[in-house]
């Protein structure tokens, strides 16, 4: 299970890299021509491919066996490392309190944003099942 673990720490760390510097791109370039909810959707392909790529890669790397156990293990470290990391963004960069954070899920771009995150974490066991594992 520790390997589980690792292989969740390693997803998280490469996938919250690339959503920075996505999420950076959005708030600058994005937002101020085309709106907060256009930007986060066309992030939101992105983000995906980049975590199908990452996931794949980590399982393989790590030797995650297919079992839905040691993948949920996998997806749900990065989830939970994900939404602490996102937390602390939000209230030490961005100055928000617990409530504001919270809060912000519930706007549209949000809920998207939470939406993808969700899918993040099951792509480790979504792959098992679809056979994402051919080598």
């Amino acid at each position: 299970m520790t390997t589980a673990l690792k292989a969740g720490a390693t997803y998280f760390a490469i996938i919250y890299v690339v959503g920075f510097v996505l999420g950076t791109v959005r708030v600058l370039l994005m937002v101020p021509r085309i709106g907060e909810v256009a930007a986060v959707l066309l992030e939101t392909p992105v983000m995906l491919a980049a975590s199908w790529i990452v996931s794949r890669w980590c399982t393989r790397r790590f030797v995650i066996p297919p079992e839905v156990s040691p993948r949920l293990a996998m997806g749900g470290a990065a989830f939970a490392l994900l939404i602490l990391g996102e937390v602390g963004v939000s209230m030490f960069t961005f100055g928000r309190s617990w409530e504001g954070t919270v809060a912000a899920y519930l706007s549209l771009p949000g809920f998207i944003g939470l939406s993808v995150q969700v899918i993040f974490a099951l792509l480790p066991v979504l792959q098992a099942v679809l056979g994402g594992q051919r080598r």
